[in-house]
């Protein structure tokens, strides 16, 4: 099976080792992969931002970027519900209606792919040590991937999972209202960590890296010794 990885700006920018893992991972799994060098940023800050219009170009040149694609298939779901969100942006658009249409139907978040594309459960991942899960607010309301990444981490070998008190909350990142409400945002991810903290675990793995960047920070200013894993780290591990 062939995967075009959608590796995301963070991934690309910030946390590589985690879209090396998430490579790994599928190929172990027995998918070959693709890299289009020509991806960029899927929109989203702008789009969220109300520059609608501003942010097409950018969404076109995607769409054109994983039309060959058989699977596109992202380590963010935030990312892979705006390449879901295409399909709406341009339903009028006689051209790249049906584009985004055809990608939106191709694109998963990487869990979601293991186990309803793939259907893996186990991955055949070891990873010693006690740890609680972020449920991101857009991977879980939005693109609606609530179970996958939990039944994952069920099937790791050593893994000892202890529930988020208060998951369903927001971190407090939520793209530009960090920036723009930044206030109330260090109010909220204070909390989270503070609900982290009380779980005892000593790693918060998360399926979105600008959550765990926001959290991981505060969790490093803060100096506690909880470790800040993205999930494909944790199901790529073989310790």
């Amino acid at each position: 099976m062939k995967v075009t990885l959608f590796a995301t700006c963070l991934v690309d920018m910030f946390k590589g080792n985690v879209g090396k893992a998430t490579v790994e991972l599928l190929e172990k799994l027995g998918c070959e992969i693709d890299f289009p060098e020509s991806q960029v940023c899927c929109g989203q800050p702008t789009y969220n931002s109300g520059y609608v219009e501003d942010t097409k170009p950018t969404m076109k040149k995607m769409i054109d970027t994983f039309q060959h694609a058989e699977y596109v298939v992202s380590p963010s779901g935030s990312c892979a519900y705006m390449f879901r969100e295409y399909q709406h942006i341009f339903k009028d658009d006689p051209i790249y209606g049906p584009k985004a249409k055809e990608l939106a139907a191709k694109t998963y978040e990487l869990t979601e792919f293991i186990v309803d594309v793939l259907k893996i459960k186990d991955v055949g991942a070891t990873f010693p040590g006690k740890v609680t899960y972020h449920t991101s607010c857009h991977m879980t309301r939005l693109l609606g991937v609530k179970k996958a990444p939990l039944t994952l981490l069920s099937y790791v070998k050593g893994l000892e999972y202890i529930e988020l008190p208060g998951k369903e909350n927001c971190c407090g990142f939520g793209g530009t209202f960090s920036v723009k409400m930044g206030q109330i945002s260090e109010q909220m991810v204070n909390e989270k960590v503070q609900h982290v903290e009380e779980t005892g675990a000593d790693y918060l793995i998360g399926a979105d890296a600008s959550c765990l960047m926001n959290i991981g920070g505060r969790i490093t200013r803060e100096g506690k010794p909880i470790k800040v894993l993205h999930i494909a780290e944790v199901l790529n591990s073989r310790v």
